[in-house]
């Protein structure tokens, strides 16, 4: 297995919420894993969809791929947001009246994708040496194909990591890490007990509720909730799939 990262970026991005109205749609503020698929689908060249009820391609091959997202040149897990007007005219489109849409645009969006590839499967191994070379199949796009996605060779990223945990410790988290968990006797337990206070200047918590996958048989986003904070973790058997990575001295989730 082969643990690495690269710098995602756009001047914009916009991935739209499900559940929005129909005159102002909204967009997840950090980019999510089934999104990430389509960006690495995109990359190695893997077909998107085709038939109405049917995943794609790059869903089938890359679904296994464990991934964690790192969200940088923040402000405090948010990004710079502009509302976006647009207007159709076409008839076909809208029976003849101009058809008004909003859409709250995220701004100069950046992430940190990492990657948990095997390097047996011939997909993930061409993955990654075209996002060592900063090349991609098809061109990838942050929400929508106006928001060209890129990422540059530099950032490519190897690291040596471990996926034993330090339960008695606090340990810093980089990624994003979704914050559903379960003490004993399956009763939930408060978030703050997760976090340890003693920390640094300027702290933050950011949540937001992220697709994590995709539920299959309704075939819509299946959401779990997620928080990104640069606090110190306590309580770290709690959360799951974690990665000690050596490089960063810090923590990973990937999932």
């Amino acid at each position: 297995m082969r643990l690495i990262s690269f710098d995602l970026k756009a001047d914009f991005a916009f991935f739209r919420k499900p559940d929005t109205n129909a005159t102002i749609n909204l967009s997840y503020n950090i980019i999510h894993r089934p999104a990430v698929l389509g960006i690495l689908g995109a990359i190695v060249g893997l077909e998107g969809y085709k038939e109405k009820g049917k995943m794609p391609q790059y869903y089938d091959v890359l679904k296994d791929v464990r991934i964690g997202i790192e969200p940088l040149n923040h402000d405090k897990g948010n990004y710079t947001k502009t509302n976006i007007k647009y207007s159709n005219t076409v008839g076909y489109a809208n029976k003849g009246t101009n058809f008004l849409t909003e859409e709250l645009t995220l701004v100069n969006p950046e992430y940190r994708i990492y990657l948990l590839l095997d390097e047996t499967e011939d997909n993930q191994k061409q993955l990654a040496e075209n996002l060592k070379k900063g090349c991609a199949e098809f061109i990838p796009y942050l929400g929508k194909n106006e928001f060209t996605a890129w990422w540059s060779a530099d950032s490519y990223k190897e690291y040596q990591f471990t996926d034993e945990k330090q339960p008695n410790e606090s340990i810093k988290i980089k990624t994003i890490f979704q914050k559903d968990y379960v003490l004993r006797n399956n009763v939930d337990a408060p978030f703050p007990d997760l976090l340890n206070f003693d920390h640094t200047e300027s702290p933050f918590i950011y949540f937001e509720r992220l697709p994590r996958d995709f539920d299959l048989t309704l075939m819509q986003y299946d959401l779990s909730e997620f928080a990104f904070s640069n606090y110190q973790i306590k309580n770290a058997q709690t959360l799951k799939n974690l990665y000690f990575v050596d490089e960063l001295n810090a923590y990973i989730q990937l999932l």
